[in-house]
């Protein structure tokens, strides 16, 4: 039965001050989340899965900034190099220059080439002074085979390391997805087991848990990206190294396997 109307007015008033008082004193100050101690206030499952991010992301960095270095100077070997074979008329002296240009792969290939011809000459130096078709073919088979070797040896350097960062690229992200379900999971497990759902009681645990696909993310970022920038230098090495191959090879052809 209502009351008279100063009755009910100082009871509104009462009510206001109790709820105001009850957020000040539950969550008016808000809760301060920092992603670092959540980081290293995880624990079980959660814990492994961030450890093992982190591992992956300090050694995609790694391979990154290692790569880049093995590119660049076999970038700059190689300019090298295919300046003095194209200024050079000897090869000898190209030879000289190409064990000089160890980081070169283009170099690499160049001596395979170079070693297996002078095997030939020195077979022919000491043989019949004029080969049949057959034997000048299998001479240039060889030279050929001995160019792809040191090609596909080359190619194997040039790529070792690299297909880690498609591997973290593809799994980190499901990495930190199950770190997170497994949180969440805990987190509404120790909600049921308090028996309270609150925003103070919640947030910790939903950030612990998506602190996971955060960090899993940001390991697979930069290895995807990374992958695709050094996949390209790759591949224009490995058609630099195709191209010297049949340049190498019509040198042969026209001067030593007449």
């Amino acid at each position: 039965m209502a009351g008279p109307p100063e009755l009910n007015a100082l009871k509104l008033v009462n009510t206001v001050d109790l709820v105001a008082a009850a957020a000040a004193k539950g969550g008016g100050g808000g809760v301060t989340i920092d992603p670092i101690e959540l980081v290293l206030n995880s624990s079980g499952v959660v814990l492994v899965v961030l450890i093992l991010l982190i591992a992956f992301s300090i050694a995609c960095w790694y391979i990154i900034a290692y790569k880049y270095f093995v590119l660049s100077r076999a970038g700059r070997g190689t300019e090298k190099f295919l300046d003095a074979f194209w200024g050079s008329k000897r090869l000898d002296a190209i030879y000289q220059t190409a064990q000089e240009l160890k980081s070169s792969p283009v170099a690499a290939v160049f001596r395979a080439g170079y070693v297996e011809l002078s095997k030939i000459r020195a077979g022919r130096a000491q043989g019949a002074p004029e080969d049949s078709m057959a034997e000048q073919l299998g001479s240039l088979e060889n030279v050929e085979r001995a160019l792809r070797r040191a090609q596909i040896a080359e190619h194997g350097y040039l790529e070792r390391l690299v297909p880690f960062l498609a591997t973290t690229g593809s799994t980190a992200p499901f990495v930190g997805l199950f770190g997170t379900v497994w949180g969440i999971m805990n987190a509404f497990i120790n909600i049921g087991a308090k028996g309270a759902a609150n925003l103070t009681t919640v947030a910790p645990g939903i950030a612990e848990a998506l602190i996971a696909t955060a960090i899993g993310l940001v390991a697979a970022i930069p290895a995807v990206m990374a992958y695709n920038f050094l996949g390209a230098r790759i591949k224009g090495m490995v058609a630099e190294m195709e191209s010297f191959q049949s340049d190498f090879l019509n040198i042969v052809k026209r001067h030593f396997l007449k």
